[in-house]
């Protein structure tokens, strides 16, 4: 990674775009602006398609926020938060390395964050070594690495605990919504997860069962290791052997889902069988 940084930024505030864009401005010689976004939806298609090193992302955003836009993020860019969050939010972003700066931002402020910005990705002159005969190269992509690790352990401890209406979907260069009252299942195909529709289309996804058996609202039901559905939809139920049953939905396809066995008690005390 090279300076000038290949930037976005994403706030759902004109006047805060307009106002960091006049600071970064004078720190040409670090940031290359290529483009901003206006909400996290936006956001996210624009970092998939142009693959920045560095984003400065806010938080509260509409349609996704900077929490769910980053959990779904295929390359995970350098993450320069500006947030109104308080104080001991803000600890919490410190302890994780990952930098902030907190609105109104000042330029004082600003060039703390450039300077923590500069020792990450440029470290010693091309060709020296360090300590343990590593260049510096290899510093910097341990450096990166280290910071999406820090980020992502750091999203998982603040990501605000609200209940899942919608899931963003990929198709071609367009992210959509997807309400979950149009969703019939969720079904994992070798290590793919697809989301499926009423009206029968199919979407690929990045989150994994388990993340989304954790952040789907009750009418969505884990009913195998490869299968959650939305038991709002489910038109018919067969018992099986070994204590499976078969579910068949009503959507378009009128989908026939097979419980684990292990899932058979779960089943039967949440649709009273």
């Amino acid at each position: 990674m090279i300076l000038p940084l290949r930037t976005i930024i994403i706030d759902d505030e004109k006047l805060a775009i307009r106002r960091l864009r006049r600071l970064l401005d004078s720190y040409s010689d670090v940031f290359d602006i290529i483009t901003e976004a206006q909400n996290g939806a936006e956001g996210l298609a624009l970092i998939d398609q142009h693959e920045p090193d560095l984003i400065f992302l806010d938080i509260e955003m509409p349609l996704l926020n900077g929490f769910e836009m980053l959990a779904s993020v295929r390359k995970m860019p350098m993450v320069v938060f500006a947030t109104a969050y308080d104080q001991y939010a803000i600890r919490a972003f410190e302890e994780n390395s990952v930098d902030y700066l907190l609105k109104p931002i000042e330029n004082e402020r600003l060039q703390k964050t450039i300077e923590k910005i500069k020792s990450r990705v440029t470290g010693p002159p091309i060709g020296n070594k360090t300590e343990a005969g590593q260049d510096s190269s290899s510093k910097t992509q341990d450096n990166t690495a280290a910071h999406t690790q820090n980020l992502l352990r750091f999203l998982e401890k603040m990501q605000p605990k609200q209940e899942m209406h919608a899931i963003s979907v990929k198709s071609g260069e367009r992210i959509l919504l997807i309400p979950l009252t149009d969703v019939s299942h969720f079904e994992a195909e070798d290590k793919y997860v697809f989301l499926n529709t009423l009206d029968g289309h199919q979407y690929l996804i990045n989150h994994t069962l388990t993340i989304l058996e954790g952040k789907l609202p009750a009418p969505f039901l884990r009913v195998s290791r490869s299968a959650i559905l939305n038991t709002h939809k489910i038109a018919e139920i067969q018992r099986h052997f070994n204590g499976k049953y078969l579910l068949t939905l009503r959507d378009r396809k009128a989908t026939s889902l097979q419980s684990g066995s292990t899932y058979g008690d779960v089943i039967r005390q949440l649709l009273d069988i």
